[in-house]
C-alpha cells in the first residue's frame, strides 16, 4: 500500500512539473517574439503584435523602468531593445525552477516520512 503511495506522489510531481515548465515555455515564447518584434522594430497596429505586446505586458510590468530602452531610428522602423525583458525572461525561468525545486524538496519530506511509518 505504501509503495502505491510513493508512486502516485512520485506520478503528481512530475505532472506538476510538467505544468510548470509547460507555463514556462508558453511565456518565453511570447518573451521571445516580443523581442524579435521590438529588435526588427514590428508594426504595433498589427493585430498579431499587439496581442503579443498587450499578453507579454502583463508579465512585464513587475520590470518595468530598471533599464533604459534603447532606441535606434531607421528610414521606416525604429528599433527597440527591451534589457528588463531580458531580465524577466531570466527572472521567470529561475522562479519556475525554484518551484520545481521547492515541490521536490516537499515530495521527498513527505516520501522519507511515509516510509519511516
Amino acid at each position: 500500500m505504501e509503495k502505491i503511495n510513493l508512486v502516485h506522489e512520485t506520478k503528481g510531481n512530475i505532472k506538476t512539473r510538467r505544468i510548470i515548465y509547460y507555463i514556462l515555455g508558453a511565456l518565453q515564447v511570447l518573451f521571445v517574439f516580443r523581442l524579435v518584434f521590438k529588435v526588427l522594430g514590428a508594426n504595433p497596429e498589427s493585430t498579431f503584435v499587439a496581442i503579443i505586446y498587450s499578453v507579454t505586458n502583463l508579465f512585464l510590468a513587475p520590470f518595468a523602468g530598471i533599464f533604459r530602452m534603447a532606441v535606434t531610428k531607421g528610414i521606416e522602423t525604429q528599433s527597440v531593445l527591451e534589457p528588463s525583458l531580458i531580465i524577466a525572461m531570466i527572472v521567470y525561468a529561475i522562479l519556475a525552477w525554484s518551484i520545481t525545486k521547492l515541490l521536490d524538496i516537499i515530495n521527498n519530506r513527505k516520501t522519507q516520512e511515509s516510509l519511516q511509518l
